[in-house]
């Protein structure tokens, strides 16, 4: 992959992303704001017709285009989230793009947290768990949204199956955990789902230097957290995703609580 093109490049994961990638990259980005010192163009990412050109001679898309609200209301996901998301893979087929990287949500399976073990792990009740025999949420398990926010992520997974087997697009969805400004923990619950700065520019550039064999794929975006709940192993296998990065050394022995 040799040019890259960036939706949402203006925003948190896609300035990270900006900086990690811009020397191993042709980087190109649109927006609905422009960013001083990056080739970001502004666009529409719900209007097709506006943001085609932008993927022409495009090698790759990291799709992060998004109202990134877990609140948000169904209607917003519906006119936002899902027509950019559509947009972007039928801008991707129509110029050939070879490879399509979606910005998913660990929250398409967010509902599990409700559930022991997970609703104790991420209230930051240890007792009597052990890390390292805990039942890890994999990308085989039921998807079980926990918002319109993450419906909208489900559907997005599904219609990139849809391009991939239809259209031969090669795309992988990435289910990204907590991405933080600060990259650390600013809560309880980030012990286990932190995505450190560091580790999501390797998950993507893994994803872009994925083998041509690779048509579809959903993995799960985490650090190596000691309490993390979520199967990285098909990511390490398939795509060669090794975070270097723990949550838990945040950590302090006086207060477990980060502070903002």
């Amino acid at each position: 992959m040799e040019r890259v093109l960036i939706t949402g490049a203006a925003g948190l994961a896609g300035s990270i992303l900006w900086s990690g990638l811009e020397h191993r990259y042709s980087l190109i980005g649109i927006d609905t704001r422009r960013v001083r010192d990056r080739e970001i163009r502004r666009g529409d990412m719900t209007r097709l017709r506006s943001i085609q050109s932008t993927f022409r001679d495009v090698d790759a898309v990291i799709d992060l285009a998004a109202a990134a609200d877990q609140q948000a209301p169904w209607q917003l996901i519906w006119k936002n989230n899902v027509r950019a998301t559509m947009n972007a893979l039928d801008a991707a087929r129509r110029n050939g793009v070879r490879r399509y990287i979606f910005a998913s949500s660990s929250h398409v399976t967010g509902m599990y947290e409700q559930e022991l073990p997970y609703s104790a792990i991420v209230a930051g009740e240890y007792e009597g768990l052990d890390p390292d025999s805990i039942p890890l949420i994999s990308a085989a398990s039921p998807v079980r949204p926990d918002s319109p926010y993450a419906i909208g992520k489900s559907l997005g997974e599904a219609a990139a199956r849809y391009y991939s087997d239809a259209f031969g697009i090669s795309a992988v969805c990435l289910r990204i955990g907590t991405i933080r400004p600060q990259s650390r923990p600013t809560r309880i619950r980030h012990f286990a789902t932190l995505l450190s700065h560091g580790d999501l520019v390797r998950l993507v550039d893994c994803a872009l230097r994925a083998p041509s064999d690779v048509r579809f794929a959903v993995y799960y975006g985490v650090s190596d957290n000691t309490w993390r709940f979520w199967d990285i192993a098909d990511a390490r296998e398939a795509i060669g995703y090794t975070p270097q990065d723990d949550a838990e050394r945040f950590r302090t022995s006086t207060d477990e609580r980060p502070v903002d």
